[in-house]
């Protein structure tokens, strides 16, 4: 069913691989730095899973599970080579979450690396002097949108964790890219050519690094095939594997601050604001979904939202028996993402500076309400949020009608290794190719622009997500495990898109979960995103039954002529085995190692 987009690659034999793995278990059982290497579940097959929007990441995170590397090992060199031949997605100059399965334990832990506003922001970051908003392109390609970068510091705390392999060992491959070169590849051609026209030419418009590196002398955009070089971004990773608070003291740093302090629009960042910034480990935000555990990020990721529609459309029930064939199935999805979307975007921003109401709405009876809204037979003609405060023990806390922005610029990706260890990890640079602002061969985020740039509502009222010094902005990125009824690992999913992630994600849950299909089946399916009173559908991929369904439901329907999702899909079937689902709507791979 995967078809070409599957590179499988036998890296060992398996009665070999077993015999080495023996060996290196007795080679290393002294070692203090190694996790225990009592057999587990998993190892009773041998077999892990890569799944990247990249092949030169997907072979880099093979390649780090073959020499004995953990899931979270893999992750690194992953994210390493992304932030290299996918500049236009994510980066270690930005940010992210990761999911972590412990297959030992059946536990679930989060790392948050999410960046912050410096301590100099203050509301009206994106206002102008008339207390207008600050046009899009003016505050992304500016030094006002970066946020202190998190994901080298998620990456090492995740490390401290479950890492098998020395740290500095884990950039080999980005470094070889970057220092011999590697290949434009079409999705990166393409991006320059539709966005390249964006980056500041003129130095009157901000820096000019990132024009330079995607064009040639001529201005031309760099051709599909070119081979690129970043010498910068090689010399960049020896510091960052050597120890990676160099990325946050010292050379690095301070390259990072001068960037983003260059007019015209300087951030107000220090470096002390570097200095002291930290990941975050969390626990799981986990829901019950049938006999199931649906399990994600808490906020200021918006992966409730996931939670939220999978737990409406559980409620209702009304799913037919013709699944995916039936446009009514479509229909009822599209509500229950409407009715979560109108509580994301009302109340979900960053839960250490404004109160989320995230039990209520989670809550069983809250989410039955919200249920009891859907009709299965007509659309309603508009959606507004509910009051989950109602179904918690909190005091109320108003929250004004969003004015946020949020932009397609991530990347998803899934590792499951030898020891049955799962990372679900969504990382980003927020917008295409960041603020468009460079340091180390690396492009810094415009993450800060995934605030509200209005801090009240036309009624005064506060916008939960609204810029503050030191909060984080609200995220779409919804990385997602499901366990089973006894714990076990069963789906890792998620996807890049900005808002239109949580729809994205939910389609792979619904496609498996709920119509029968496999990963792939359910990646292939065209996207469909329910918010405010629009649905949106891929054209390309629905058919005409299906679009007209969603019409004669009532549904006021935009046939998009393409989605921006980046879905990385893997199941442990009944027998152990796993299987994968890559978005051919990307350039991603699938890497099976033994």
């Amino acid at each position: 069913m995967i078809g070409s987009l599957i590179y499988s690659r036998i890296l060992k034999v398996f009665v070999l691989k077993i015999a080495l793995w023996l060996l290196a278990v007795a080679l290393t059982a002294c070692s203090t730095d190694r996790v225990s290497t009592a057999p587990t579940k998993q190892q009773q097959s041998g077999e892990a899973m890569v799944v990247t929007a990249n092949p030169l990441a997907s072979k880099a995170g093979a390649d780090v599970l073959a020499a004995g590397g953990s899931a979270v090992d893999a992750a690194i060199a992953i994210e390493a080579v992304l932030s290299l031949v996918e500049p236009q997605s994510s980066g270690l100059a930005g940010g992210g979450f990761l999911v972590h399965f412990d297959n030992d334990t059946n536990s679930l832990s989060v790392y948050d690396g999410r960046e912050t506003a410096p301590q100099s922001a203050e509301a009206d970051r994106f206002l102008l002097s008339d207390g207008s908003k600050m046009g899009y392109l003016d505050a992304k390609h500016s030094g006002l949108s970066t946020g202190v970068p998190g994901a080298i510091s998620m990456l090492s705390l995740a490390h401290q964790d479950h890492g098998r392999l020395p740290w500095a060992d884990l950039f080999g491959a980005a470094k070889q890219h970057a220092s011999e070169g590697f290949q434009v590849s079409p999705r990166l051609h393409g991006m320059i050519q539709r966005f390249g026209k964006y980056l500041p030419k003129e130095t009157k418009d901000g820096p000019t690094d990132a024009w330079e590196y995607f064009h040639t002398e001529d201005g031309e955009p760099l051709s599909i095939g070119h081979l690129l070089r970043n010498p910068e971004y090689a010399a960049a990773l020896e510091l960052i594997a050597a120890d990676p608070r160099n990325f946050y003291t010292g050379k690095l740093a301070a390259e990072i601050v001068a960037e983003v302090n260059t007019a015209p629009r300087a951030g107000g960042m220090t470096l002390d604001d570097l200095a002291k910034f930290s990941a975050v480990k969390r626990n799981a935000l986990c829901a019950p979904y049938r006999d199931m555990q649906l399990c994600g990020p808490p906020p200021p990721s918006s992966w409730l939202a996931v939670a939220m529609t999978m737990g409406i459309l559980e409620k209702l029930d009304g799913f037919s028996s013709a699944g995916v064939e039936d446009p009514n199935n479509w229909a009822l999805f599209g509500e229950a993402q409407r009715l979560a979307y109108s509580d994301r975007d009302r109340y979900v921003a960053d839960a250490e500076q404004v109160m989320v109401p995230v039990g209520g709405l989670l809550h069983p009876d809250y989410l039955a309400l919200r249920a009891s809204q859907i009709s299965t037979s007509k659309a309603e003609s508009s959606v507004k949020h509910g009051d989950p405060w109602s179904f918690t023990n909190a005091i109320p806390e108003a929250a004004g009608v969003d004015a946020t922005n949020d932009v397609a610029g991530t990347t998803h990706f899934v590792v499951v290794d030898q020891q049955g260890d799962v990372v679900s990890m969504t990382a980003s640079v927020e917008s295409i190719f960041g603020s468009a602002r460079m340091v180390g061969g690396m492009f810094l985020n415009n993450q800060l622009t995934d605030f509200s740039f209005l801090p009240v509502d036309e009624q005064g009222a506060a916008i939960a997500n609204a810029v503050a010094s030191g909060k984080r902005p609200r995220s779409s990125m919804s990385p997602t495990i499901l366990l089973d009824a006894e714990g076990e690992f069963k789906m890792a999913t998620g996807s890049p898109g900005g808002n239109s992630i949580i729809a994205y994600t939910a389609k792979t849950l619904v496609g498996v979960m709920e119509w029968g299909l496999t990963p792939q089946q359910a990646v292939d399916l065209p996207n469909l995103v329910g918010r405010g009173d629009t649905v949106r559908i891929e054209k390309d991929r629905a058919s005409t039954n299906l679009i007209e369904g969603l019409r004669d439901y009532g549904f006021e329907v935009k046939e998009s002529a393409g989605e921006n999702s980046g879905l990385s899909v893997v199941i442990k079937n009944e027998d152990g085995s796993l299987e994968g689902g890559v978005d051919p709507r990307r350039e991603g791979t699938i890497e099976i190692v033994f």
